[in-house]
């Protein structure tokens, strides 16, 4: 049984570590295709892993569109799936990456599993280009591995049959459980490194190409307006590497002293971070996903999110991006809804859900050889 991982940004790495090992103890034939595209963040969480990819594609060229990005990818990942003559594919999540491998799976004949499926915010815009991929995805693959019971049933509406979705958990949590019992000495290390031990901080990540521009310029209003009249809170953001996110980032916070602006952080790194912060605001779909383990309210910097679960369960609130609101929803985190969210339950898994994958996929290889 010869199973290829296709993946290329930080967050399907940190997705795909758990279920690379999971098949690498049962003896699988793993193939890791990595197309490069965060390559720099990306080997950060390669190297914790200890994944070595089979393939690296190095895709990514400056002013590269999208168009030009999916039509270099299937060219390349084609060559590799016709060599190699896999058994089964796996893509994670929503990226380039993960359509182009899905498609290329089908052109091949070849089953697709999909982790993560079924996210949906009902706007094919937002995020853009992910919610298009992952519906495209869905069109294509075998075996839909959910995580809860919202993205089966979104599945199940869309009329996918029932015995082609599996719930399954998330597999970040696997990975986070896997850093918090491997790590743990470290965590307080990192902390210490960058100045944190002491420190009361609100951790912030934004990045989504929805959010870029007057999207983030308004949300950092409305946080500069607050933490200049809370004097004890500190503002730790790793910022992406974009320079057009960059420049928003620094324009809008010159001046502002209790500011901690730091690169990109390893997985690790940010793991300890987050584990320390007071709590937590973001477009990341994966940081909502990580902050209920931690016990971290985290507010949802975007007009929709695709991870109802987490408002529901009351770990997070989805807030936007205006000043307004950002200021309004940072003054309600002082009180007792602080309490009730840092102690809500994650509704994203239990840690085991790589050998639920591993279990499926066996079952539906056999299926086919039969």
């Amino acid at each position: 049984m010869k199973i290829g991982l296709i993946f290329g940004t930080r967050p399907e790495a940190i997705k795909m570590a758990p279920v690379y090992h999971e098949l690498k103890k049962s003896k699988v034939d793993v193939k890791v295709i990595s197309t490069g595209q965060h390559r720099e963040m990306l080997y950060q969480v390669l190297n914790l892993f200890e994944i070595q990819p089979d393939y690296e594609l190095n895709i990514m060229k400056e002013g590269q569109g999208l168009s030009e990005l999916t039509s270099r990818l299937i060219q390349k990942v084609e060559e590799i799936v016709k060599e190699e003559k896999l058994d089964f594919i796996l893509v994670q999540g929503d990226t380039t990456s993960a359509f182009v491998g899905a498609l290329v799976g089908f052109y091949n004949k070849i089953p697709v599993g999909h982790i993560e499926a079924g996210l949906r915010t009902g706007d094919i815009y937002s995020p853009f280009p992910e919610e298009a991929n992952r519906k495209l995805i869905g069109n294509i693959a075998k075996v839909h591995f959910a995580p809860t019971d919202v993205n089966v049933n979104n599945l199940l509406a869309e009329g996918y049959k029932n015995d082609n979705i599996q719930k399954v958990g998330n597999t970040v949590i696997d990975a986070l459980y896997w850093v918090k019992e491997n790590r743990s000495a470290d965590l307080d290390f990192i902390k210490e490194k960058y100045g944190l031990i002491d420190k009361k901080y609100i951790l912030m990540t934004m990045h989504r190409r929805e959010n870029w521009g007057n999207p983030m310029r308004d949300t950092l209003k409305g946080v500069r307006r607050y933490l200049e009249e809370n004097k004890e809170l500190y503002l730790v953001f790793p910022m992406h590497m974009n320079p057009l996110v960059r420049e928003v980032i620094r324009e809008e916070l010159e001046g502002f002293g209790r500011k901690i602006l730091i690169d990109p952080l390893e997985y690790l790194e940010f793991i300890s971070i987050m584990d320390g912060a007071h709590y937590i605001m973001t477009d990341s779909g994966g940081v909502q996903e990580e902050a209920p383990s931690l016990g971290k309210p985290t507010l949802v910097l975007r007009n929709t999110t695709e991870r109802p679960e987490a408002i529901e369960a009351g770990t997070a609130k989805l807030i936007g991006t205006s000043s307004e609101e950002v200021y309004k929803y940072m003054k309600v985190l002082e009180g007792d809804l602080y309490i009730e969210m840092s102690k809500a339950n994650n509704p994203y898994g239990d840690g085991r859900t790589s050998k639920k994958i591993y279990l499926e996929i066996l079952k539906n290889i056999k299926g086919e050889q039969l």
